[in-house]
């Protein structure tokens, strides 16, 4: 069976798009089409449904893309043990990514990624909305919300530590606050479908409504109001740390840690082999951001 017939079924798999597919492996749309027709034929089953817009697997085309990418690891494994597993990853990365975290974190992060991996390409998708990556064709996505979606699989790059800020000048100027309950008398910024706040007491839990006049879907929006002391609000510690460290925000309410179970996350779908490129996207990330990650760290020296 031909090694690269099976390595553009898997991708094709992925894609669901002969043509792109055959232009990661440098194949033009015609011999894309006659490598899968030949695996088919080699076969004699049909392994995809053709439109003139995109293709799907079949009902056999999903029995045996596992196979398929069990093969292939199984080659992969081979090389390595013999030295050839040296070579670097190569083809096309396709990233998904938060907008804000991705300009601030993943932007600097690519530039020493690429310079390691230099036959790698890069095709990144910022965007706040979560994109489905088999329709879209990604192969890994970075997510900072809980993954529900249980044909996907998490491995986590960084803790996402959550904290109450407010600018000095906003406090210098505001009620009272020493509690929770004293937020009923602030004006409280939110993310969007964010407005239930929950704190951890001594020995027990604070829930509040949080309100107040400024509402948005931007993370960065929000740090940028809380900044110009509009009022209080959320901020993610990766978001907000530089501000922190300058004296532009200042933690309110530290002795009530916010109750929060987030982090940050690269997914990818269960139904694939981990692929190379996306291992090594997996293992740079952890290492870069680091253990706690680079931005609590920064608040960490400063507070000691």
């Amino acid at each position: 069976m031909n090694l690269e017939h099976l390595t553009l079924f898997v991708r094709v798999a992925a894609l669901n798009n002969i043509s792109l597919a055959g232009s990661e492996l440098g194949l033009s749309p015609a011999v894309a089409s006659a490598h899968i027709s030949k695996l088919e034929e080699s076969l004699g089953v049909r392994l995809l449904h053709r439109t003139t817009r995109k293709v799907a697997l079949t009902e056999e085309g999903q029995a045996f893309l596992q196979h398929a990418e069990d093969v292939l690891a199984s080659v992969e494994a081979a090389k390595a043990a013999v030295g050839a597993g040296s070579v670097l990853p190569s083809g096309t990365l396709r990233i998904a990514a938060p907008a804000s975290f991705g300009r601030m974190h993943l932007l600097p992060g690519l530039t020493l990624f690429m310079q390691n991996y230099p036959q790698l390409k890069i095709d990144l998708k910022l965007s706040d909305n979560i994109v489905d990556l088999v329709e879209g064709g990604f192969d890994i996505a970075v997510r900072n919300s809980e993954l529900k979606d249980s044909s996907l699989i998490a491995r986590k790059l960084a803790t996402d530590q959550r904290v109450l800020c407010a600018a000095p000048a906003y406090l210098a100027q505001a009620a009272a606050l020493e509690k929770p309950e004293d937020l009923a008398n602030h004006n409280c910024l939110t993310l969007m479908g964010l407005d239930r706040w929950h704190f951890q007491a001594a020995e027990r839990q604070i829930s509040i409504k949080a309100k107040g006049n400024f509402n948005t879907d931007n993370g960065e929006a929000l740090r940028d109001a809380c900044v110009n002391g509009l009022g209080i609000s959320i901020n993610s510690t990766w978001s907000a740390y530089q501000h922190l460290l300058r004296g532009e925000l200042v933690r309110v309410l530290p002795d009530y840690p916010l109750i929060s179970d987030t982090a940050i996350w690269a997914v990818y779908p269960s139904s694939r082999q981990l692929a190379p490129k996306v291992r090594a996207f997996i293992s740079f990330f952890s290492d870069y951001f680091g253990q706690p990650p680079f931005w609590d760290q920064a608040l960490a020296d400063k507070e000691s």
